[in-house]
């Protein structure tokens, strides 16, 4: 089958990514394999082709938003980590997403904080991911997903969707507040949707005119450039943008008691901060850090109740290493998504 492996991280003017051609492979233990159908693109794939997220180990494949069918199943486990195996069948449509595994016993799983165990494993950076032709993935840690979605639609979803969600929650956003979003990518212009289906007064800044232009269709109240001010003190914020310098305009724009969450797995680093100008009067910082599986299902629960207009830009599985690119060169509108050739 064919897949790309991140070969030597680089810029992607270095050609860090490789197509080469590999098993079938087949599904251990607990696992399913599925015939990708769609894989979304995520900026976290970028990181990790161009060595700001080091690589965990040699050749992994990327790709963190699998949406596929089940094509084999491997047999039952004697013992699960975090619970039983669900029931699935041959032909049932699943998502793959960035968490891929925990331990199930430490304090942060018995909590409910899965996304901080130590030992959690996450597809396309410890195991292998979807710009491939097949996947696998432990039963426990495949999403069903709702129904009125393309496939192509649900890829972003599963990451861009799910992290953003979590995010958005983290911001701690009251109801009718008002939410400043920094960058307007794939995970941003999910996560819009979502606090304007709530109710929420949303406010965009970012440096891309088609995201400004794609924001405002979906119904942001305004949009400016990326480090201008919003024309209202922000009750919560959310950074979606990897650009740490954004870090001090996005609190000096929070009114008192505001939250500004950080999304995203990779930050540049942060300027000096001024106390006074952006931490006094009670304004919070906080990061976000993978999800919970909880997270995940409540999202797709939200997506299903409230259909979400996805933005894709189409590639063929052969143009992974073009649509990094694209999305390197702030070219891709919405989420970028390979669809595999049938093999």
């Amino acid at each position: 089958m064919l897949v790309w492996q991140v070969a030597i991280p680089g810029p992607m003017a270095s050609g860090p990514l490789r197509a080469v051609d590999r098993p079938v492979p087949e599904p251990g233990p607990g696992q399913v394999r599925l015939k990708v159908a769609a894989c979304g693109v995520c900026r976290t794939d970028l990181h990790l082709a161009e060595g700001d997220l080091a690589p965990r180990r040699p050749h992994t494949v990327p790709g963190h938003e699998v949406v596929g069918y089940v094509d084999a199943i491997g047999p039952a486990p004697s013992t699960r980590a975090g619970g039983a195996q669900p029931a699935v069948r041959l032909g049932d449509r699943l998502g793959i997403a960035w968490l891929a595994g925990t331990d199930g016993t430490c304090a942060y799983c018995r909590r409910g904080a899965e996304n901080l165990c130590p030992a959690s494993v996450y597809t396309g950076w410890d195991v292998d991911g979807g710009y491939a032709q097949y996947a696998v993935v432990d039963a426990t840690y495949a999403y069903p997903l709702p129904a009125g979605y393309s496939d192509g639609e649900l890829a972003p979803l599963l990451c861009a969707g799910i992290v953003g969600y979590r995010a958005l929650l983290r911001a701690d956003l009251p109801p009718g507040g008002r939410l400043g979003i920094y960058g307007f990518g794939a995970s941003a212009h999910l996560a819009a949707q979502v606090a304007l289906a709530q109710g929420a007064i949303v406010h965009v800044m970012t440096r891309s005119e088609r995201a400004r232009q794609l924001a405002l269709e979906l119904g942001a109240a305004s949009v400016t450039g990326a480090y201008d001010s919003p024309p209202e003190p922000l009750d919560a914020a959310v950074l979606f943008a990897p650009v740490g310098d954004l870090v001090p305009a996005a609190l000096a724009a929070l009114d008192r008691g505001g939250t500004l969450s950080i999304a995203g797995i990779h930050l540049t680093d942060i300027p000096p901060l001024n106390y006074r100008r952006h931490l006094f009067q009670e304004r919070t910082v906080r990061s976000t850090t993978a999800n919970t599986r909880a997270d995940g299902q409540e999202f797709l629960a939200v997506a299903a109740r409230h259909r979400l207009a996805v933005t894709v830009t189409p590639y063929s599985l052969a143009q992974a290493d073009r649509a990094l690119d694209d999305l390197a060169r702030d070219r891709v509108n919405g989420a970028a998504v390979l669809f595999p050739d049938d093999g």
